[in-house]
């Protein structure tokens, strides 16, 4: 049984995430970085938080490099209480939006190497951190379905909850649970047919392993 809270990233339909609600699915990421082939536009998502209201599901916005101003302004027209940070963003950005308005932020870092999580201690007024495959040149910051090591991560002591990501799908996902066991466990490729299209299956077979 995986005991890590599960996220779905890059819902972007209704019926997508009526069937994660149904599937006890912990929290849905929605993608407002519009180089990304899952990006929509904040009308629609606008109409998914709405859907999720009152029920078990949290609604969490992925940022990259927004500008403070803009982010704040879309925080407070949609409603967006939980929000993923998967850029350059630093704590002082971090410490300026905690300012402004009432919300939750995951901070994702690259991971590639030990000595990547030095910057732990950096990012003092996140709520939550995230630990990604460290995205290269010609990469998009987050969604490429591919993994960093796993093995990183074992006995390293994280004083905030965090989630991992990165290439996670329904073959590997039960090997997390060999080197430790996050807060939450952040899924996006690999309940894909192809970058943008939630397959429905996949994602019911992933949430079975939750029970098992």
């Amino acid at each position: 049984m995986i005991k890590s809270k599960i996220k779905i990233c890059g819902i972007s339909k209704i019926e997508t995430l009526n069937f994660c609600i149904k599937n006890k699915v912990d929290y849905f990421g929605m993608i407002f970085y519009d180089k990304s082939p899952r990006f929509i536009n904040y009308k629609i998502a606008a109409e998914l938080i709405n859907f999720a209201k009152n029920k078990s599901i949290t609604p969490v916005g992925v940022f990259v490099n927004c500008e403070i101003k803009n982010l704040i302004e879309i925080l407070k027209k949609i409603n967006l209480k939980f929000i993923q940070l998967h850029g350059n963003e630093n704590n002082e950005y971090l410490k300026k939006i905690k300012e402004k308005v009432d919300v939750k932020i995951i901070k994702c870092l690259g991971i590639e190497k030990k000595k990547d999580f030095d910057l732990l201690k950096s990012f003092s007024f996140a709520d939550y951190l995230l630990f990604d495959y460290k995205a290269k040149k010609n990469d998009l910051p987050g969604g490429n379905a591919k993994s960093f090591d796993w093995s990183l991560l074992k006995d390293l002591k994280i004083e905030k909850p965090w989630f991992i990501s990165g290439g996670i799908n329904i073959n590997n996902i039960k090997e997390i649970d060999e080197y430790v066991i996050p807060y939450g466990i952040d899924i996006s490729s690999g309940v894909e047919d192809f970058p943008g299209e939630k397959n429905l299956d996949k994602i019911n077979k992933i949430m079975s392993l939750t029970n098992e």
